[in-house]
């Protein structure tokens, strides 16, 4: 249905990335995954096709696209592999603090590098103490003259150790709470900064995840994005835009487990006959294809409605997005396991893979129990306000 819908130029973008998924990704994804291995290579490939450019404005190198374009990419590579998919998608989480909230400085500076595809990015938010209470962190911000001294440790970052430009969230007032939070934008060879644990992972085992540590890291003043005091409010407009994306990575992984397991229930026979002309196994492909179909629909509407600046709602559709989506990956990846049996189980066989790959999607950029919470805050909102007239 969304096909239709497309563009000739979003086709276009679609079908490269599918093309690389296919052809650059699958045959190396297995040893990717049981060797934890970051797939330089393929990102290369990605930056000479041009898609790290995708949602950044022509005139810091980019396409001039925008979500859309970024979730159709992260879809094709998620349906191949989820752990290459966030690895590109990331970068898109680590700009838009600055292509939303960032000067005009720190764009041209930045952002050409990440279009290129030269640099990578990573947003720097999470610690020990302070997941799904983003407000907990205790990483603290000290100026002094010209430069700001980050101290602290960011855990679970994604891109961690490869990446060369983060988002940090960082508290310069620790007496205002969350209201005292400031975003950096801090490069990989400023003095202080250095990387800790690299994580062992269920899942997007591609991925580089690891500790990022601050120790008196100087930043030039230059680098506060906005102004003090506005760190959370970058952080949260930036998850309103970003969490598409990460219903995209979902999406896609649901969409490949589907495909898979819909070529397999049509050549495996048993009793004489293909699995998939036994009506057990037509009603769980049946609901499989309904909740993709139902999740994509919701995401790329979404997607084209922040493009047009039209989504005044854009935290709660996001949510739902990122709700919805999540959710269908890790439903669609154990049926699709069900419908393979105990070839599903093996990792000779990549639905395996997928289920494993699925499950961080419910936690990352949000737990889906902070996107009800989201959801809920915004209907309430909404009534509240539609009383007041």
């Amino acid at each position: 249905m969304w096909d239709m819908a497309l563009t000739e130029e979003q086709r276009e973008i679609r079908d490269l990335a599918r093309r690389i998924a296919r052809e650059q990704i699958e045959p190396v994804r297995a040893e990717l995954d049981e060797k934890e291995e970051f797939p330089w290579e393929i990102m290369k490939v990605l930056a000479e096709a041009g898609l790290f450019g995708v949602y950044i404005p022509e005139e810091y190198g980019g396409f001039g696209k925008g979500i859309y374009e970024l979730c159709l990419v992260t879809e094709e590579l998620s349906k191949v592999c989820g752990g290459v998919a966030v690895s590109y998608a990331a970068c898109g989480l680590g700009s838009y603090p600055f292509i939303l909230m960032g000067s005009e400085e720190q764009k041209k500076k930045y952002l050409p590098q990440i279009a290129s595809g030269k640099k990578l990015a990573a947003f720097c938010i999470t610690e020990s103490g302070a997941g799904s209470d983003a407000g907990g962190i205790r990483t603290v911000a000290r100026k002094d003259g010209d430069y700001y001294y980050l101290t602290g440790t960011k855990q679970w970052i994604t891109n961690g150790s490869v990446a060369d430009i983060y988002t940090v969230i960082a508290l310069t007032d620790k007496s205002k709470g969350p209201r005292g939070a400031s975003a950096f934008i801090v490069e990989k060879d400023f003095p202080g900064l250095s990387f800790g644990k690299k994580e062992k992972k269920l899942g997007i085992r591609a991925s580089s995840t690891t500790e990022v540590v601050l120790d008196e890291c100087r930043v030039p003043k230059e680098n506060l994005i906005s102004r003090e005091g506005m760190g959370f409010v970058v952080a949260m407009r930036t998850f309103d835009y970003t969490r598409p994306g990460v219903a995209a990575q979902a999406l896609g992984i649901a969409g490949g487990a589907f495909e898979y397991a819909l070529q397999y229930a049509h050549t495996r026979k048993q009793f004489g006959k293909p699995i998939s002309s036994f009506q057990a196994v037509n009603h769980m492909l049946a609901d499989m294809a309904t909740q993709i179909e139902a999740a994509r629909a919701l995401i790329y509407s979404t997607a084209q409605m922040i493009d047009a600046g039209k989504a005044k709602n854009i935290s709660k559709l996001s949510a739902m997005c990122k709700l919805l989506a999540s959710d269908t990956a890790m439903k669609v990846t154990t049926d699709a396991i069900q419908i393979l049996g105990g070839y599903g189980y093996m990792k000779d066989y990549p639905v395996e893979k997928m289920f494993r790959d699925a499950k961080i999607t419910q936690i990352y950029e949000g737990t889906n129990q902070i996107q009800r919470n989201v959801i809920a805050s915004e209907l309430i909102k909404e009534v509240v306000s539609e009383h007041k007239k």
